[in-house]
């Protein structure tokens, strides 16, 4: 049995090249028809065995082709600004230029700009849950790549699950003051009132797990600061399940967008160039068109939404 599409052609052909059998008396028993064989008997005379190669049936020219300058343009923005194919339909119908999402998927993997994973990953179908903002925050904390001037320096970053609205803080250290000081910070701007926050088992965040001294039940002594906190101010902190940093999953990702976007983009000069840089990023980000809010920006959502809901007085 031929292995190839080649190998069977040729199967079919080299005996009536060799004039073996007639191509008349091969027709009626060929499964492909009399004029393949003629066409694949002319190719091989013509040009030989890689004559019958099989060719793309992929047009030469297309009337609706998406035009040049578009093309262009499109790429341009991919190289650039590393969106995804939504958010790079919506900036370009912001420019007046109305294109499939489609479109612009199969021009990207044309030109080898689409992202290549290595396992093809399981699609799995969630219900999402309608959340109103402030009813779910999300607080973790993220090192900052290298250091500066031998110091090292950390990220705070909170995500509203709702609105995707993001707050970031840079601070010399990563403790139970500095989580606190922060929270207090994403209150008084958020225009929202927080009801839940949820972080992981850090020691910043929580003693559940790294505390020294605990009762007979293993439970701590005294509670964190952070949660006494959360308590004054008639919030409810979430902890996620320990390895589980799956249920953190907006602060998480926020974070991968934060290294490849901008900590892998910038070189910083002192601490204060940082808080600069990074402060202009946040406001960048909330500005951006999200897949997971149907092309509006954290800031967008927020306003359409105070439309309807005026904010609610912070406890």
């Amino acid at each position: 049995m031929a292995k190839t599409i080649k190998e069977e052609r040729l199967r079919w052909v080299l005996p009536i090249a060799n004039k073996e059998v007639r191509l008349a008396d091969a027709a009626k028993v060929c499964p492909y028809g009399k004029r393949s064989l003629e066409r694949w008997l002319a190719a091989y005379l013509k040009a030989g065995e890689t004559a019958l190669e099989p060719k793309s049936t992929k047009p030469k020219t297309q009337p609706n082709e998406t035009p040049i300058r578009i093309k262009e343009r499109l790429i341009e923005i991919r190289k650039q600004t590393k969106k995804c194919t939504l958010k790079i339909k919506w900036q370009l119908g912001t420019e007046g230029v109305l294109i499939h999402a489609r479109t612009v998927g199969k021009i990207l993997k044309t030109e080898g700009l689409t992202r290549r994973y290595r396992i093809k990953r399981v699609k799995y179908k969630y219900l999402r849950a309608q959340r109103q903002p402030g009813e779910l925050v999300e607080i973790d904390v993220k090192y900052v790549p290298g250091r500066l001037k031998g110091k090292r320096y950390y990220q705070y970053t909170t995500v509203d699950c709702a609105s995707r609205w993001r707050y970031l803080k840079i601070y010399e250290e990563q403790s139970n003051y500095h989580s606190i000081v922060f929270l207090k910070e994403v209150i008084g701007l958020f225009p929202y009132r927080i009801e839940a926050v949820k972080t992981d088992n850090g020691f910043v965040f929580t003693n559940l797990y790294s505390g020294t001294y605990k009762r007979a039940d293993l439970l701590p002594k005294h509670p964190h600061g952070f949660d006494r906190f959360c308590n004054e101010h008639n919030i409810i902190h979430y902890l996620i399940d320990r390895g589980k940093p799956q249920q953190n999953g907006t602060v998480e990702r926020s974070h991968r967008t934060d290294q490849e976007q901008f900590y892998d983009r910038n070189k910083f000069k002192s601490l204060k160039d940082l808080e600069r840089k990074i402060q202009l990023w946040n406001m960048y980000y909330n500005d951006l068109e999200h897949c997971g809010l149907n092309g509006k920006s954290p800031n967008r959502f927020l306003t359409d939404y105070q439309l309807t809901n005026p904010p609610k007085v912070c406890a």
